[in-house]
């Protein structure tokens, strides 16, 4: 099952660009254009309505503040996407109850990754990654394929998730190191390819990282 992300954002390219990127990482995604839609959804739906979401400040009907106290009410965190890059408009949306504050424009891999940090600091994050079949149980750190489980080393495991949370997308040898091994590894970047040359020997599902030259690797799943 995927997380279900809420877009609330009026400018309908901006809304089609955030929803493409987060389907191709591997959301279920709705976008809804106008303040008071989202209150309205919210009214209906609940705390089914997202896990969730991204909204802008600037909106017709009722405003990215206005909205905060419906989204605390069914207990939906909120991340603020904005071109507000006052101050005082930060302050205010933290203050509110906003998880967290991105000013436009921002890079999409930034964005994953302080989403994937929201849902897990929430608890909203879903329990298990899958691919074909390939599952991967976060809480458990163990991962089956085809129905039999696979022994991963722990880097192999954390590389593997990453990938999985960042489908589709181009990820430098750098940038893994960082999300993997953390901003204090010293090693060198050939420490990555070693690691995604273990996962493509153990899992036949690896074989969906490929290497993109000059630039890193992706994980490819057509199937989002």
């Amino acid at each position: 099952m995927k997380n279900r992300i809420l877009v609330v954002e009026d400018e309908r390219i901006i809304s089609d660009l955030i929803c493409m990127n987060l389907e191709a990482a591997g959301y279920e995604t709705r976008a809804v254009y106008d303040g008071s839609e989202a209150a309205g959804l919210l009214r209906e739906q609940g705390q089914e309505a997202a896990d969730l979401a991204l909204v802008d400040i600037m909106l017709p009907g009722m405003d990215g503040f206005a909205l905060m106290e419906l989204f605390q009410g069914k207990h939906i965190p909120v991340i603020y996407l904005t071109a507000k890059a006052d101050v005082t408009s930060k302050v205010r949306g933290l203050k509110l109850g906003a998880e967290d504050y991105i000013v436009k424009p921002f890079e999409v891999l930034e964005l994953l990754v302080r989403m994937e940090k929201v849902l897990e600091r929430t608890g909203k994050m879903k329990p298990e990654l899958c691919y074909g079949d390939l599952v991967v149980d976060l809480n458990m750190h163990r991962v089956w394929e085809g129905g039999a489980e696979v022994d991963l080393k722990p880097m192999e495991f954390g590389l593997l998730t990453v990938f999985l949370k960042n489908r589709n997308v181009v990820l430098g040898r750098d940038r893994l190191l960082d999300l993997v091994w953390g901003s204090d590894f010293y090693g060198e970047t050939r420490t990555v390819d070693v690691h995604v040359a273990k996962l493509r020997k153990k899992l036949k599902s690896a074989g969906a990282i490929k290497t993109i030259p000059k630039a890193g690797y992706m994980f490819e799943d057509d199937g989002l």
